[in-house]
């Protein structure tokens, strides 16, 4: 009996089973993580529900000019009968053809206004997009109006306009075409490569300007990211927001370096023609069957990042919830081992349960408060509450004030973590080293 008890009294033995029991600890952190995770994945749903009656990300393609003429064709074929007389047969042969002009010359200026709607305890970030798109035709392109082989069918022209959501138009004025104007209709009437959005005819319009210039103003609305494709010889365009958390992406990124700052963001690109894969102009027929222009091969834009989201951040706290049961065991440990004071099995499950408990406070008052606010109560809590207990436990309050200290920096140093976004990984890691370094060094006397 002596000899199990000095065994069970060992520190070998007894730091044996308390690494098994932080081990077991394990598992009310992984609980603690899946009602996470169901919170985080009812947010979502939730956010997905708002977005679907508002708007999706939005993609605009345009404008393409559209143009039908028709082609005259004098065929005369001198055929031989059976008597061996010849004739000519003449005949006048006319095709319809169609070309597709894009703008020699655009210009796009967006300004993302952005909204936030919410739906009981969750709110998604929206925008609304007022939009201006201007910009030059060139006509030159199209047959001559005095040719007798090839007339313009210019009442029947159109201009098109893709849109990823037309839903979301909440305003739109007639487009502009040098002095006259045109309103707009649903639909591109070019389902092969526009796939949704509007059009305006160009009846009321005329051709008389080889190089007409046109404009197109719009409000409407969006969620997460904004999009065009440089339709243009020359495209230029500018996106301003009031956001200040922007996120470029596409296959272009702006020319020069965005200006952001805490009032927001101005982005400009200037993107030549030669950047793409489809030329300016070509015939509808060639293109009708089996479209080999994608006018959505090439597109660029921002997305209004959302930073570290708040479930996010528990989730990644939650990581370190192993570290910080780990080091509150060895602390107890080394007290024991400086005391000669055993401290029972129970009180260090408890102990664990109280940490796992700060990450239930946080996620529960997170949901109503701001993330500091929460962070502030939920951490004091679990420190005050350990605290107190220690001090109750190891018997002397001078020994609980170094949990209480220990608990108050891996809280303090958490927060910052949690803030980051590019250098949480770094500061982590920086963490982890540091605190094996000291434990390293406040056991380099321990005997066996």
């Amino acid at each position: 009996m002596d000899k199990l008890k000095a065994i069970s009294d060992s520190i070998t033995f007894r730091t044996f089973i308390i690494t098994l029991l932080a081990f077991a600890m394990l598992i009310p952190l992984y609980m603690t993580q899946g009602i996470i995770s169901e919170r985080n994945q009812y947010y979502h749903q939730t956010l997905d529900s708002i977005s679907k009656g508002w708007a999706k990300e939005q993609t605009i393609v345009g404008p393409v000019l559209v143009v039908p003429y028709i082609e005259h064709i004098f065929s005369a074929n001198t055929v031989t009968d059976e008597n061996g007389k010849s004739k000519t047969i003449s005949r006048d042969i006319f095709n319809t053809k169609t070309m597709v002009l894009l703008p020699e010359e655009l210009k796009i200026k967006a300004n993302l206004n952005e909204q936030f709607r919410k739906r009981g305890i969750y709110s998604i970030l929206l925008y609304i997009a007022d939009i201006t798109i201007s910009g030059a035709f060139d006509l030159s392109i199209l047959p001559p109006k005095d040719s007798n082989s090839r007339k313009v069918k210019w009442d029947k022209a159109y201009l098109a306009i893709g849109l990823s959501d037309t839903k979301a138009i909440t305003e739109t004025t007639p487009i502009r075409w040098d002095k006259a104007s045109a309103s707009l209709e649903p639909s591109t009437n070019l389902e092969g490569f526009l796939r949704s959005g509007f059009h305006a005819s160009m009846k009321e319009t005329d051709r008389f300007n080889p190089r007409p210039e046109f404009r197109i103003k719009l409000s409407l609305k969006g969620r997460g990211s904004f999009r065009f494709a440089p339709l243009g010889k020359i495209t230029k365009a500018t996106i301003t927001s009031g956001w200040p958390h922007p996120s470029f992406q596409g296959d272009l990124l702006p020319n020069n370096e965005p200006e952001i700052n805490e009032k927001g963001f101005r982005a400009s690109w200037s993107i030549p023609h030669l950047a793409r894969d489809y030329p300016q102009n070509w015939l509808l027929e060639e293109d009708k069957e089996t479209p080999k222009y994608d006018l959505y091969s090439l597109t660029t834009g921002v997305d209004l990042f959302t930073p570290v989201s708040l479930y996010t951040k528990i989730n990644r706290s939650i990581k370190y919830g192993a570290l910080f049961i780990g080091l509150t065991f060895i602390v107890f440990l080394l007290f024991e081992m400086i005391t000669k004071t055993r401290i029972h099995m129970i009180q260090y499950i408890l102990v664990a349960v109280s940490l796992s408990l700060f990450y239930l406070i946080l996620v529960s008052l997170s949901e109503h408060l701001p993330f500091l606010i929460s962070y502030a109560y939920a951490a004091s809590a679990t420190i005050s509450i350990i605290t107190l207990y220690s001090a109750a436990v190891l018997q002397r309050f001078s020994r609980a004030i170094m949990i209480f200290l220990l608990l108050s920096s891996l809280y303090g140093v958490l927060f910052f973590i949690l803030q980051m976004e590019d250098y949480a990984l770094l500061a982590g890691t920086a963490l982890i080293t540091l605190i094996v370094i000291f434990m390293m060094f406040a056991t380099r006397r321990l005997q066996r």
